[in-house]
């Protein structure tokens, strides 16, 4: 039994200075594959230098919309080539936050706009941060019909995740489902199609139950992995052969 955590942070602050340490623990708990996502541009370099040291890590490369002010023509250009480097496979992660709104709407459509142009020219998924603008990013979905990805931390509505769905996107199931709070997301992964569920930890941040509020480790996703299971009413190791089969669909060369 395998897992991979589809979205993780070893290349923040955080972890990084123990990267190795992570890695390890995370391998001890059965999860033998991780996708380091980058959110700027320092991130993405080196989340594609780690990769290039480890069989077990991967890569993405993108700029988050908080930092949506920075990417300008040098910096895409930047992407651009580190997407073509060894061992990464998708853009991200990329969208749109209008919570915090750390970067003006204007600058985070136009790059939002400009890496999902990327992926597409590139044939590469993408990785969608959404906070407050799900039915804004979905309609920025629509226009790009043969780009595909996952809508990471899913928290929007029953019928934000259909309408992903019906895009050809996942949903990035992490630790929030293992909250109590979490009644209505865990209605809407009850009925997610079985090829269609990612799972990840985003750590550091989101650690799952019993360790939420805590820094959180790729180690983690079997907590997350023992919640979908239940709720799918399917022993561990059917989801762990569903979820590895979708990682595979989605992302080239894993």
């Amino acid at each position: 039994m395998r897992w991979t955590d589809t979205h993780c942070h070893l290349n923040h602050p955080d972890l990084y200075p123990e990267w190795q340490a992570a890695l390890f623990r995370a391998q001890q708990s059965g999860v033998e594959r991780l996708i380091l996502i980058g959110y700027d541009l320092e991130s993405s370099r080196r989340a594609v230098e780690l990769a290039a040291q480890s069989g077990a890590l991967y890569a993405a490369v993108g700029i988050h919309p908080h930092d949506a002010a920075q990417c300008d023509a040098d910096a895409l250009a930047t992407l651009r080539e580190l997407a073509q480097q060894p061992r990464v496979v998708a853009i991200g992660e990329i969208g749109l936050d209008f919570y915090r709104d750390l970067s003006p709407r204007e600058a985070q459509y136009a790059a939002f706009h400009a890496q999902m142009q990327l992926a597409q020219s590139l044939g590469l998924p993408v990785i969608l941060h959404c906070r407050d603008a799900y039915d804004e990013l979905l309609g920025v979905l629509a226009e790009y019909p043969t780009v595909q990805g996952v809508l990471h931390c899913f928290s929007g509505t029953a019928a934000h995740a259909q309408r992903g769905l019906e895009l050809g996107y996942y949903l990035g199931i992490g630790g929030v489902i293992t909250f109590k709070s979490a009644e209505p997301l865990r209605a809407i992964v009850q009925s997610v199609p079985r090829d269609r569920l990612l799972l990840e930890t985003d750590a550091p941040y989101l650690a799952p139950h019993p360790y939420r509020g805590k820094r959180n480790e790729p180690a983690y996703l079997p907590l997350i992995a023992q919640q979908v299971a239940a709720l799918w009413e399917v022993p561990l190791e059917t989801l762990s052969a569903l979820t590895e089969a979708n990682v595979t669909r989605l992302f080239t060369g894993m």
